[in-house]
């Protein structure tokens, strides 16, 4: 899966659209989804040539920040050329999360700019995000913030990898009513010029460095919590234990409540279950004691539990797959 975010602010290190956009990247990253950006203030001498960029993305990020009225000058003119050069059965397959912050006002009738604009464009919804935000440290410094964000990646992930549908949009309908729209080929040199595109990669590493340190930060602070059973599910694994050939993998999955995390080790027939700190893992999961005991009765699977927003995963999707066949909880899986 790729995904392509299109910044169209002014840069600027206080603009709490970075801020979410860099914390929507770590997440779908972390979810093993390419991710690259495009800010159009960089690239403003070639936006007619970015709609070239659409033909690889499963899914794209609109953003910019209203420091004053309505969208940017920037954005305005990528969607422009999204309409003249773009082309429109592709773009009819690819969904779109609109990120509108404010410093202003208007947040919300920006967010529904760029929906609307999407839509007109024959492409696919996606829920966004939208605030005023008056100064950054207020989405640094707020779990709560912080955790939407993270909750709006992860939608936007399954709502691009399972293609959901939507109730057709009256846009639309106007749109092939009246529109008369024409596909303008690119020549060689605009196309050469996409190639030399480049991201602020030092400032997204920065982002990212401190992002896992307030991560780090907060889990020492969760530490504290008591854990009810240090031998909770244990048991249950080792009884439902079926070894598939050539299988190597490490789990550990963080659960609510519990002090030390549940590592799973499995080396094909070998199994090895015990609550302990492990750093060397293939998956890490977090989720609920509720969660984790409804699938060892069987009524839900790893995979579905994740899909349904009842547990987070970091690492490889596959692997996360596989569980379900090592520890076959379920009789019959035929979602898989």
């Amino acid at each position: 899966m790729k995904i392509n975010i299109y910044y169209g602010g002014r840069g600027m290190m206080d603009d709490p659209t970075l801020y979410v956009i860099n914390k929507m990247q770590q997440v779908l990253e972390e979810l093993h989804v390419t991710v690259e950006r495009f800010n159009l203030y960089e690239l403003k001498s070639g936006i007619t040539t970015l709609p070239q960029t659409l033909k690889t993305a499963d899914g794209i990020i609109l953003a910019y920040t209203v420091e004053w009225y309505g969208i940017g000058g920037y954005m305005h003119q990528f969607l422009d050329a999204c309409w003249l050069y773009g082309d429109k059965e592709k773009i009819s397959r690819i969904y779109m999360c609109p990120i509108v912050m404010s410093t202003t006002y208007g947040e919300r009738e920006g967010k529904m700019t760029l929906s609307s604009a999407w839509e007109i464009l024959g492409g696919l919804p996606c829920s966004g995000i939208c605030g005023y935000i008056a100064d950054t440290l207020t989405l640094e410094m707020n779990e709560d913030y912080n955790r939407l964000i993270e909750k709006k990646a992860e939608n936007m992930y399954r709502t691009i990898s399972q293609k959901m549908t939507s109730l057709p949009a009256s846009n639309q309908a106007v749109k092939q009513r009246v529109a008369v729209m024409k596909n303008i080929d690119l020549t060689p040199q605009e196309s050469e010029q996409l190639s030399q595109y480049a991201s602020d990669e030092q400032y997204v590493q920065k982002q990212k460095a401190d992002i896992q340190e307030l991560a780090s930060l907060f889990r020492d602070m969760m530490g504290n919590c008591t854990p009810e059973h240090d031998t909770e599910f244990l048991e249950e694994f080792r009884e439902i234990f079926k070894p598939q050939p050539g299988f190597k993998a490490v789990y550990k999955i963080g659960i609510e409540k519990h002090n030390l995390p549940l590592a799973i080790r499995v080396e094909q027939a070998k199994l090895s279950c015990a609550y302990e700190n492990v750093t060397d893992f293939d998956v890490e999961i977090q989720t609920t004691g509720e969660v984790l005991r409804d699938i060892c009765e069987g009524k839900i699977s790893f995979q579905r539990a994740f899909m349904a927003g009842n547990m987070k995963m970091k690492g490889d999707f596959k692997i996360l797959r596989a569980m379900d066949q090592v520890f076959p909880f379920q009789k019959s899986e035929s979602e898989l």
